[in-house]
């Protein structure tokens, strides 16, 4: 699974080194380490709707601390 978050001017903006964050720590928490490939990206093309990812080609935009948990279960948990 390759996992990328948007550190766009927007994005960064938005708090995406957060985003970065709580994304490792949730892989290493799940001994997701062999199955993910997460890296930066910049610009996915959903500027106004907040901190995007891309988990393989689906964007996935709007992303926060507060809505996090929810969508690393529902993108990343439930396709590992």
């Amino acid at each position: 699974m390759e996992i990328r978050v948007c550190i766009g001017s927007s994005c960064h903006l938005r708090g995406s080194y957060d985003i970065i964050n709580l994304m490792k720590s949730g892989i290493e928490k799940n001994n997701l380490e062999d199955k993910v490939n997460l890296a930066a990206a910049f610009c996915l093309g959903k500027c106004g709707d907040g901190v995007s990812i891309k988990i393989d080609e689906q964007v996935i935009s709007g992303v926060t601390a507060e809505n996090f948990n929810e969508v690393f279960d529902t993108y990343v948990l439930s396709a590992v």
